[in-house]
């Protein structure tokens, strides 16, 4: 059955064992629970090796619109941080801090401002999700398998 060894049945059974697991019915013994979740974990591992096996065959492709998606999302989250996010963080930096002079300088009996959110939360999960690729890559060039794809 090539890279997925397992049938419909096997699912079903996963499932049912599943939700037998999660409204505590019928199941009490953890050796069976254990078994359960041995099988959710191959089905997992399954489902993750077929989306590797999606991603080899996608990179191979030739036509740029295929293979090319992946490095453009990390172009897209550089020249994002580079040209928005940077400046923004420096220049409400900037705002902030001479505000907290003022109120300093002044004597004014006033609460230092809260300093501002950057809303840089979204891109940095983008890149930090990037940077986890290009860790497994740099994993691979250090165990000197990257080019037995």
């Amino acid at each position: 059955m090539g890279l997925i060894d397992f049938s419909l049945k096997d699912v079903g059974d996963v499932l049912t064992k599943a939700r037998e697991a999660l409204t505590g019915k019928k199941i009490f013994d953890p050796l069976e629970a254990a078994k359960i979740d041995l099988q959710l974990e191959k089905l997992e591992n399954a489902l993750k090796m077929g989306q590797i096996e999606i991603n080899k065959e996608e990179a191979k492709n030739p036509n740029w619109f295929v293979s090319g998606w992946r490095p453009a999302i990390g172009w897209v989250a550089a020249v994002s941080l580079a040209l928005m996010y940077v400046p923004k963080a420096i220049v409400m930096t900037a705002v902030w801090t001479a505000k907290c002079y003022v109120l300093l300088s002044k004597n004014i009996n006033a609460d230092i401002p809260v300093f501002p959110d950057l809303g840089v939360g979204d891109i940095i999960g983008l890149v930090l999700s990037m940077l986890g690729i290009a860790g497994m890559r740099t994993f691979e060039k250090y165990k000197k398998v990257q080019d037995r794809h």
